[in-house]
């Protein structure tokens, strides 16, 4: 790799408050590390670092991005997590993001509706925001396998989200959900799902379709019995129903202990 035309570039942890201009002249980056300086916008010319593959501007001070990122045709990893956004451009769903995109602790109270264009990505993170809603396009994201989620203030889910069929893991905890969408259950996929910390004082139906979970987190809810429907999920391994009122353990449950399941309650 010549030192004329580098692939990957690090600058990370230098303090910096500016991109410096020598990085706009390199054509064929394909990596791009700024984490953990003190940057407070990106220049134009990042944006036309039109063979940029991974752009990691996590732990700085950005509070926006601009439209221009629609020009990285080639992108197939983002970290801008640990910032101080409060949107995201709606080009942002023309990325090719294959790989995963973090959007964790900034402060967004939406994402758009594009994001529902990323039907490549692989993992979404958008943890330690302040979301109330996603939009019905999260559903489109057919090759998702793994969402994080928690720490926000999510009140419910779109039923949208019955077609993520990629889907391993989904991870809710620390939101004001009370119920989940009956399309959960559709989630034929899924192994781990994590719902702790929330106002759940029921489950759905079709819960009890999801026979690949093996992990499922109740933890801190409203759950006066534990939900019947639990005792159709084949596959269970652990479950944890602390931090709720649920009574004794039913004996069918009692029975899944003694074959293997670990229960806390």
């Amino acid at each position: 790799m010549s030192e004329l035309a580098p692939r990957c570039f690090e600058l990370h942890e230098k303090e910096l408050t500016s991109v410096p201009e020598s990085v706009g002249r390199m054509a064929g980056l394909e990596e791009l590390s700024l984490w953990r300086n003190r940057l407070t916008a990106l220049p134009d010319f990042v944006w036309d670092l039109a063979s940029l593959r991974v752009l990691n501007v996590s732990k700085n001070r950005l509070s926006s991005l601009s439209e221009k990122i629609g020009r990285l045709g080639r992108l197939e990893m983002l970290d801008i997590g640990h910032n101080e956004l409060t949107s995201l451009p709606e080009a942002i769903g023309s990325l090719p993001l294959r790989t995963f995109l973090y959007v964790s602790h900034n402060r967004l109270k939406t994402v758009p509706d594009s994001i529902g264009d990323l039907r490549g990505l692989a993992y979404l993170n958008i943890t330690d925001n302040q979301l109330s809603a996603l939009p019905e396009s999260v559903g489109n994201l057919e090759r998702l396998s793994e969402l994080r989620l928690y720490g926000n203030q999510l009140t419910g889910l779109p039923e949208s989200i019955g077609r993520l069929s990629a889907l391993k893991e989904l991870h809710l905890s620390n939101n004001l959900l009370a119920s989940l969408p009956e399309s959960i259950g559709r989630l034929g996929r899924l192994i781990h799902l994590d719902v702790r910390n929330n106002r759940l004082s029921s489950l759905p139906a079709s819960l009890g379709a999801l026979k690949k979970v093996r992990h499922l987190d109740l933890r801190s809810n409203k759950l006066t019995a534990v939900p019947e429907v639990i005792r159709d999920l084949d596959g269970l391994e652990k479950l944890d129903l602390r931090w709720n009122r649920v009574g004794p353990l039913p004996d069918w449950l009692r029975q899944r202990e003694q074959d293997g399941c670990t229960v806390y309650c």
